[in-house]
């Protein structure tokens, strides 16, 4: 499942995937993307950070409570940083953050690495 509020980078995102043997579904709106979580139903998450209404640490958390084992990776245009992340969510366990713009074979091997782990 990918979740960014910019439909042009999920209709991007969804195309390549889609070429690299990913069955994908994408989401533009947080809180319909909660809505469709499904405990066990999906392997790996791609969230923006930035959203409008819910943002992705927001939803990471809502989501974790209904899919404790399903993986996230963010992804943000934002200029971010892990140390800064962890200091301010100390207990978030998420190691995977991908730097918009990325290349779409590059978020392949991400969410294959993701996988794999």
């Amino acid at each position: 499942m990918v979740i960014d509020d910019e439909p042009d980078i999920n209709s991007v995102i969804k195309k390549g995937l889609n070429r690299n043997g990913f069955e994908v579904e994408t989401f533009n709106d947080p809180l319909q993307a909660l809505s469709n979580i499904k405990a066990g139903f999906y392997d790996q998450l791609l969230i923006d950070i930035k959203m409008p209404r819910m943002n992705g640490f927001e939803l990471y958390r809502e989501i974790k409570k209904i899919d404790s084992k399903v993986k996230v990776c963010f992804i943000t245009a934002l200029e971010f940083y892990y140390d800064e992340f962890r200091r301010v969510f100390p207990k978030l366990n998420i190691n995977c953050f991908a730097r918009k713009p990325i290349s779409v074979d590059e978020m392949a091997n991400i969410i294959k690495e993701e996988l794999e782990n």
